[in-house]
């Protein structure tokens, strides 16, 4: 049995080029999520995930997909020491995390009119998940967080990391 994806769908004033960049731009994805990616992009492309001067570097974290402007899929991170106390993750949470299986992440972008439609599926998730119910407390307002940023251009106000726990 596994849990149920995370599916979280949004409107966006923006092109699906734009909305591509803040996906995969560094200097977007700081601005509203303060992570940034190195990896090239594509299909099978190691990604390392850097937030707060530390890098998530592992073989796991792989590119499964990349369709500019359509689509983008690619391995959920490793929970590490150093990114678990970032977030205020205690150390049993962290460890039940890095006992579960990698989830994944894919963006669906698609032109709706003058908006972009962003449906993101958090999925691959085990029975009973602890990543599952965090990531249903902090898609949604990552997910905000880029609408206002490239809506307005401005990020939402920082909300505090416990506050994305349930």
């Amino acid at each position: 049995m596994s849990e149920p994806a995370f599916v979280y769908t949004t409107f966006i004033e923006t092109t699906p080029e734009r909305l591509w960049q803040a996906l995969t731009d560094p200097a977007f994805t700081r601005r509203y999520w303060g992570v940034t990616f190195e990896t090239d992009w594509r299909p099978g492309s190691a990604m390392v995930w850097e937030q707060d001067g530390h890098r998530i570097v592992d073989p796991d974290q792989v590119v499964l997909e990349a369709e500019p402007h359509r689509r983008l899929a690619y391995t959920w991170h490793t929970p590490t020491p150093e990114w678990a106390s970032a977030n205020h993750i205690d150390d049993d949470v962290r460890a039940t995390l890095a006992a579960e299986r990698r989830s994944r992440v894919t963006f669906e972008i698609e032109p709706f009119g003058e908006t972009v439609r962003l449906v993101v599926v958090h999925d691959d998730f085990p029975a009973g998940s602890t990543m599952r119910a965090m990531a249903s407390t902090g898609w949604p307002h990552l997910i905000s967080d880029l609408k206002t940023l490239l809506e307005t251009g401005h990020p939402m106000p920082a909300v505090p990391a416990e506050a994305w726990r349930s």
